[in-house]
């Protein structure tokens, strides 16, 4: 089974933070899961809300919990409320519908962990997600993976 690396994922935490500094963001905290939720590595910047780690877990926790980015998420919580908000108590509210929880997916299309970053606008958490994911060699998926 292929797993994400301790390098792998620090190589995307250090790529998604400079892609955040580039853009000028508030300071961001990155969240990097293996494939089972465990923390493989994580990171906060200087100034970082007290609560940005457990936000950043519950968006990568949520991604793979639910085997989609948590855009897909936040999609789906418009179409069909009820289950989103079933699924707080469900995860014991260790999940958030917003983006910027990304799967990442090896060359094959297996998921190898999820990423999660907390600190700006969640469009630009993504988008620095994305960054680091890229940056790794890895894909990544905002929604479901192969749709």
């Amino acid at each position: 089974m292929p797993s994400l690396t301790l390098a792998q994922a620090n190589t995307i935490i250090a790529a998604a933070l400079a892609k955040g500094r580039a853009l000028k963001l508030a300071p961001l905290t990155v969240v990097v899961l293996d494939a089972g939720g465990h923390l493989v590595a994580a990171q906060r910047e200087d100034r970082s809300g007290i609560l940005r780690v457990q936000i950043a877990t519950a968006k990568a926790y949520g991604a793979l919990g639910m085997g989609c980015g948590s855009r897909e998420l936040f999609e789906r919580a418009t179409k069909t409320p009820a289950f989103i908000t079933a699924l707080g108590p469900v995860s014991e509210g260790r999940m958030m519908p917003v983006p910027g929880g990304v799967l990442v997916l090896d060359a094959q299309g297996e998921v190898l962990g999820a990423v999660g970053i907390s600190g700006d606008a969640s469009d630009r958490d993504e988008e620095c997600a994305l960054a680091g994911i890229a940056a790794a060699g890895l894909k990544a998926a905002t929604g479901i993976p192969g749709a």
